[in-house]
């Protein structure tokens, strides 16, 4: 092992030179070679190597379910045995091509055949055919793929400058025109928002709370998942002018509605509407660079009734088994959207402190993956 000996200077931390010779020893050839051949380490070696080909082909994994998604392949086969016939019709694909992709979503788990001519979904296909908002997402992602097929350009370009993304949330622009449509962004929030409160409203006690506003609330379906909650909270959702008319349209003629108050402004430009004991901003601070989320804070400290508090409930990043979600997917995606970064627990607890927030304490969601939650007293 002489050979991988390091000339590294003392003054580096005891970690740092462990990291260096890790990576000197872990980037020879000539190990690989041997640890692939060594009963010992035979294990570790293919499953390092299995995790740097799925790094490699990721983004093909990434488009076969989208194929199945996209096709209706995944709520088609919920629940039932069809033959290949059957998907290949059903798919408008050719019997050719259905079988690859049959092959290929048996590799990844989306699909199984029980038995010979007959398939079904996998275990990755059923659990991803109960998740609308995943599905909603992965349609979605077309227009991240656009941005991301040229990385080192999209890199060059600061903020997402023309990027698909930045076109398509138009609410994270430097300044809210309210001239954009706001509708496609809004159906997907609506989609997709559920799997992240879901995390929170078995977890904290909303009846504790008189008035809660919901910031950047959009078409109202947290505000309405809330209200089947605490039937006696008042309920605000503060959201762009041109948003409003979705969530008035969500609550119209409904027994929650009238109970519901539809604010309408920009919390960049606009004072947060006062007299709330609670305030909540589910997966909204993440979109938002530095000072502006700073700015924000401060604004619902200003407008909290004393010993009010604030409810964040959004992915972050660092977190322990989602490291990848939060510092890679979220950091890329923001960066292309042109507005946000991922921030860790830690980050946003100081910004909180920062904001003038006391009691800031940590909320146990049961898929931290999805989202975690703070919540922070005035």
């Amino acid at each position: 092992m002489s050979r991988y000996k390091d000339d590294i200077p003392s003054r580096l931390s005891w970690k740092t030179r462990w990291v260096l010779r890790r990576n000197r020893i872990l980037g020879s050839a000539a190990f690989q070679t041997w640890a692939a051949r060594t009963p010992v380490f035979r294990t570790i070696a293919r499953r390092k190597a299995a995790q740097q080909f799925d790094l490699i082909a990721g983004f093909v994994y990434t488009q076969i379910v989208y194929v199945y998604v996209q096709t209706g392949l995944i709520g088609f086969l919920r629940n039932s045995l069809r033959s290949a016939d059957e998907l290949a019709h059903f798919a408008k694909l050719s019997p050719a091509a259905m079988d690859r992709i049959l092959r290929a979503g048996t590799a990844l788990a989306i699909v199984e055949a029980p038995q010979p001519g007959l398939w079904t979904l996998g275990e990755t296909g059923a659990a991803l055919s109960a998740n609308d908002g995943a599905m909603a997402m992965i349609r979605h992602h077309q227009t991240l793929y656009r941005d991301m097929a040229d990385p080192m350009a999209l890199l060059g370009q600061q903020g997402g400058v023309n990027s698909g993304l930045s076109q398509f949330w138009t609410y994270a622009a430097p300044s809210d025109s309210g001239s954009q449509n706001s509708q496609p962004y809004s159906e997907l929030m609506a989609a997709t928002q559920p799997m992240i409160w879901q995390q929170i409203l078995p977890k904290y006690d909303f009846r504790r709370h008189r008035k809660m506003l919901d910031i950047g609330g959009g078409s109202g379906a947290f505000a309405e998942a809330v209200a089947a909650y605490a039937p006696h909270l008042e309920l605000a959702i503060f959201d762009l002018p041109e948003v409003a008319p979705l969530a008035e349209s969500r609550f119209a003629g409904t027994e929650s509605g009238q109970r519901v108050r539809i604010h309408r402004g920009s919390f960049k430009q606009d004072a947060i509407p006062p007299g709330h004991d609670l305030i909540t901003l589910v997966r909204i601070l993440h979109d938002h660079d530095d000072a502006v989320a700073s700015a924000l804070l401060a604004k619902i400290h200003a407008a909290l009734a004393e010993g009010g508090r604030l409810l964040i409930v959004e992915p972050m990043a660092e977190t322990r088994g989602a490291q990848a979600m939060g510092g890679a997917y979220f950091g890329l995606y923001l960066w292309a959207m042109g507005s946000g970064r991922p921030r860790s627990e830690q980050e946003n607890i100081q910004m909180l402190e920062n904001a003038d927030f006391s009691d800031v304490r940590v909320i146990k969601t049961d898929l931290p993956i999805i989202a975690k939650a703070l919540v922070a007293t005035k």
